[in-house]
């Protein structure tokens, strides 16, 4: 179910060119048809992340899939770009909703180990790796384009939903549903700093995502000359994907390191990238992306635990809340500002400053941590293991029943 609905959200991402073509809208537009998806998540996640520890899974997930269907009808029946705004603000609302509940879920099922958080660390990437290329695929050598991605996608919605309506709860439902919508976010003291210096990480991590899965396809489309779909599924599967095998990969080792190593990843693919553009080469911007792929995953995935370890178990669900807020308005508002500035500039010139930005990101982002290593003279305090892995990239909404469950009494097994 993770994978449906993340491969779901990142279907438009092929297909923008086409509804682009068709209605003849800006690529301000374009982006602004991104962004509300984004915001929409972000929304959904700080209201009713922690709705299905009261009410159960199953209720959350079963709205969720109700709301992703009536988002497929959407696009399938669009006929304009009103209703891509729409659809899209539905599929925030459908993850936001899921993402959460589903992690909550595999927890319950599985709560010793480390299957359940890393299926959700990193099924969200699958599934935008997949969306994003088999949609591609579909669009470009399938009958029509606009309407067999959506059909096949409420197949398997409505499949789900039978499933799910078959599954048996597996949460538990208690009292405090009303004051669970009260969002919860802090930065605590000893974090702050750590905060501040992780901070353009994170931000270039989904800055670049944002772009990928908006204007890359454009930006594919520019420097190869080509109009086939399939280069801007190649893109995003290459950006998302290995963002998911080096999260899996580096998931054991030194967070200062996986970080560090993901900054120089993002910084060799932005430079690589910025030379693609320059020479109009596809080449390069297939390298660029590898190199940027292959940084994506370890800087978010270091630049979380990297803050993570500066806080206390009872701090770690507001600190998570704050560091979403951060990954998703990274996802949306940059790309949303580069697409005002394609409108002006054009996209050679907006995709230029765009990679070079995301460099300095990366390169501030290295320097912090190494400062923050060196001025650090006396001994760290104790502080409690950060939570296992990671919320996935911008996809799975705050992950917090790890902390939920260390502040709750022990549940009786069922």
């Amino acid at each position: 179910m993770l994978v449906l609905f993340l491969a779901a959200s990142a279907a438009p991402t092929p297909l923008y060119r086409v509804y682009q073509a068709r209605w003849g809208f800006s690529a301000t537009t374009l982006t602004a048809v991104f962004a509300v998806y984004v915001v929409s998540l972000l929304m959904t996640v700080l209201i009713f992340g922690s709705l299905s520890d009261h009410v159960g899974r199953r209720p959350v997930i079963i709205t969720a899939l109700a709301v992703d269907t009536a988002a497929c009808v959407l696009f399938l029946l669009a006929p304009g770009v009103w209703a891509l705004f729409s659809a899209r603000a539905l599929q925030g609302v459908a993850v936001g909703l899921v993402a959460s509940a589903l992690g909550g879920a595999l927890l319950d099922l599985r709560p010793a180990g480390s299957l359940a958080p890393l299926v959700t660390s990193n099924g969200g990437t699958v599934g935008l790796a997949l969306g994003a290329l088999g949609t591609s695929v579909l669009v470009q050598y399938g009958p029509f384009p606009t309407a067999l991605v959506w059909w096949l996608l409420l197949a398997a919605l409505l499949a789900t939903t039978l499933l799910m309506a078959a599954m048996p709860e597996p949460g538990t439902v208690r009292p405090g549903a009303l004051a669970s919508l009260r969002p919860d976010i802090s930065v605590p003291r000893s974090a702050r700093g750590t905060f501040a210096r992780a901070v353009p990480c994170l931000v270039a991590v989904w800055a670049l995502g944002g772009f990928y899965l908006s204007l890359g396809p454009s930006l594919a489309a520019q420097l190869s000359g080509s109009d086939n779909l399939l280069w801007g599924g190649v893109i995003a599967f290459l950006l998302t994907g290995l963002g998911a095998v080096t999260s899996l990969a580096f998931r054991n080792s030194a967070p200062t390191v996986v970080m560090l190593g993901g900054c120089l990843g993002l910084l060799g693919g932005a430079m690589v990238t910025a030379a693609a553009i320059v020479a109009s080469t596809p080449a390069l911007l297939l390298l660029g992306t590898v190199l940027a792929g292959l940084g994506f995953g370890p800087a978010n995935l270091g630049g979380y635990r990297v803050i993570m370890a500066r806080a206390a178990a009872s701090n770690r669900a507001g600190l998570i809340a704050a560091i979403s807020i951060v990954n998703y308005l990274a996802f949306g508002l940059p790309a949303l500002i580069a697409g005002i500035a394609t409108s002006h500039f054009g996209l050679h010139h907006t995709a230029l400053v765009y990679s070079v930005v995301i460099a300095l990101l990366a390169v501030a982002a290295a320097g912090g941590l190494l400062f923050e290593g060196s001025a650090r003279t006396r001994a760290p305090r104790a502080i409690p293991p950060a939570p296992e892995l990671p919320p996935g990239p911008c996809t799975v909404p705050p992950f917090t029943h790890a902390a939920h469950h260390e502040a709750e009494p022990t549940k009786a097994p069922k």
